[in-house]
């Protein structure tokens, strides 16, 4: 799909380049610890906690993807007026991000708990509020983005359905006229008519569009474009790799992942790496292959990870 030397002719660009995102942030809370007994209370593991961390997590991490390819990068979105918020905003900033973040009185920043034991996932715990945001929270936000707007090559939205992704804001995103890379949630299918791409998952795209698990992904894939009026799409597949639709055809791409510890963030790293590559002079076809190299390395890797422009370029072969 792509050979080494022309993956080095695009990832050398990322530098050069200034991305927007725009999404539901997410902090992402880690519990690593040991199971040797199983409680006497109930029939379930006891975790002795060894340690804590934290990440961004759900659009925030898409920002930490695109900073740790070395590029500027904005994220706008929104948090509560909370210890996670300002914990939250405190990582953008030693990840390298520039936080244009509204907060929110009424809801809480938005928490995943995950708790790690035996290099596996055991549990998760949510803490949210996915109500829509109200029209003067959508006014402020949008009032953030104009202020940096201009000097964007593209925009990325990262919809995690907790209610940052109203009308509203996509209306004003599409005047923009900047390519507009989306990570979709089925619950606001229609918001992303005449976006650039959409990169869902294959259940996503199932959802988009109501059809069942019999449906062909050809067919799947001709109807999200259809109805959406866009030229482009990619649908990751797992363990099956990818699937790119590029006007007229579909192109398959395989697995590059040697080893499935941990799937966290690998649909965040995806469009990071597809919407990079494709500003800085890839083809459709060339961006997707890239993105697929790095979703290989990070599903490989236990919680959220990233990947930056050496290690992407040394997994080319």
């Amino acid at each position: 799909m792509i050979d080494k030397k022309r993956a080095e002719q695009i990832i050398q660009k990322f530098e050069e380049k200034t991305v927007l995102v725009v999404g539901d942030l997410i902090l992402d809370r880690y519990l690593w610890g040991d199971v040797e007994r199983i409680s006497p209370e109930a029939p379930v593991p006891v975790v002795e906690v060894k340690k804590e961390t934290v990440n961004p997590g759900g659009a925030s991490n898409v920002a930490w993807n695109i900073s740790s390819l070395g590029s500027k990068v904005y994220m706008a979105g929104v948090i509560g007026e909370d210890q996670n918020g300002k914990i939250l905003e405190k990582l953008l900033v030693e990840k390298g991000i520039i936080p244009l973040n509204i907060k929110d009185k009424n809801r809480p920043t938005t928490e995943k708990t995950r708790i790690i034991a035996v290099s596996q996932q055991l549990l998760r715990i949510d803490r949210e509020n996915k109500q829509k945001i109200n029209s003067d929270l959508s006014d402020r936000l949008i009032k953030q983005l104009e202020k940096v707007i201009d000097e964007v090559d593209c925009i990325i939205i990262s919809d995690y359905g907790k209610g940052v992704i109203t009308e509203d804001l996509m209306d004003y995103l599409k005047k923009t006229e900047k390519p507009l890379f989306v990570d979709p949630k089925p619950s606001n299918f229609f918001l992303y008519k005449n976006v650039t791409t959409m990169t869902p998952n294959r259940k996503e795209a199932y959802e988009c569009v109501k059809a069942d698990r019999d449906t062909p992904l050809e067919e799947v894939g001709k109807r999200i474009m259809e109805e959406l009026e866009i030229e482009n799409l990619l649908i990751t597949l797992g363990p099956e790799g990818m699937a790119l639709f590029d006007k007229n055809k579909v192109i398959k791409i395989p697995a590059k992942a040697k080893k499935v510890f941990d799937v966290t963030g690998a649909g965040d790293t995806v469009i990071s790496v597809l919407a990079l590559s494709k500003i800085s002079g890839a083809s459709w076809e060339e961006s997707a292959s890239l993105a697929n190299y790095a979703a290989g390395y990070v599903v490989g890797e236990i919680g959220t990870a990233t990947v930056d422009r050496k290690k992407l370029l040394e997994l080319i072969p």
